[in-house]
């Protein structure tokens, strides 16, 4: 509680016992602080001798002091804990995927750049094989341990670091019938690879996870 300095000069009736080796041990009237003139002081009795704090209100001394802090709980709502929960659930698995998701980004966005200005054919496949290898490498292991919710939040993620949905990246490297085969699969997983990133619109909670990420961790 924060007084005005006029009050807070005179804030304690009494001193409080802080040791006889600091003289301020006060058990009678005589050491109490000086009083403004004008401000009405309550009778005390003679036995009134025990000190406690006291301030002035609306010119008059009253004794005042703090209570002891009393923690209240209460049932968490079940509309706000389901929500609670599905945003633990959304940012656990951004966590987890957003670093796979970056690795990816960069590799992808080399391969579309290296394949920019290459049409021949076989050489694309050439070149495509030798950088599925390295993909393979670096996540075929941490991916097959993703739950089907956080591998749907992966493909949320690498749209974001690539500009592309997973649907096209696959047609891109493994062409249009692979692709299909696998967003058949998706499908029966509740998913869709061809799902895009809106991180102004259903995917703003997203967005601002990974903020967070980038933030705590610097990537």
């Amino acid at each position: 509680m924060v007084f005005p300095r006029s009050i807070c000069n005179y804030f304690f009736l009494l001193l409080l016992c802080l040791g006889g080796s600091m003289g301020l041990c006060a058990q009678t009237r005589d050491t109490v602080p000086p009083i403004p003139a004008g401000v009405e002081v309550p009778e005390l009795g003679p036995n009134d001798t025990i000190p406690v704090p006291g301030l002035i209100v609306n010119n008059q001394l009253i004794p005042s002091g703090n209570l002891e802090w009393y923690w209240v709980t209460a049932p968490y709502p079940k509309h706000l804990l389901k929500k609670r929960q599905e945003w633990t659930r959304l940012r656990n698995a951004v966590y987890v995927t957003y670093p796979y998701a970056k690795k990816a980004g960069v590799i992808i966005n080399e391969i579309n750049a290296r394949l920019s200005g290459v049409t021949d054919k076989e050489e694309r496949k050439k070149y495509l094989k030798t950088r599925e290898k390295e993909l393979k490498k670096e996540f075929a292991d941490p991916l097959s341990n993703l739950s089907v919710y956080q591998g749907k939040v992966l493909m949320k993620l690498i749209n974001r670091q690539t500009g592309n949905n997973c649907y096209d990246i696959i047609k891109e490297y493994k062409g249009g019938f692979t692709a299909r085969v696998y967003q058949t699969v998706a499908f029966f997983f509740n998913s869709n690879l061809k799902q895009p990133y809106d991180a102004q619109g259903n995917d703003q909670e997203i967005e601002m996870i990974v903020q967070e990420v980038q933030r705590m961790y610097r990537m």
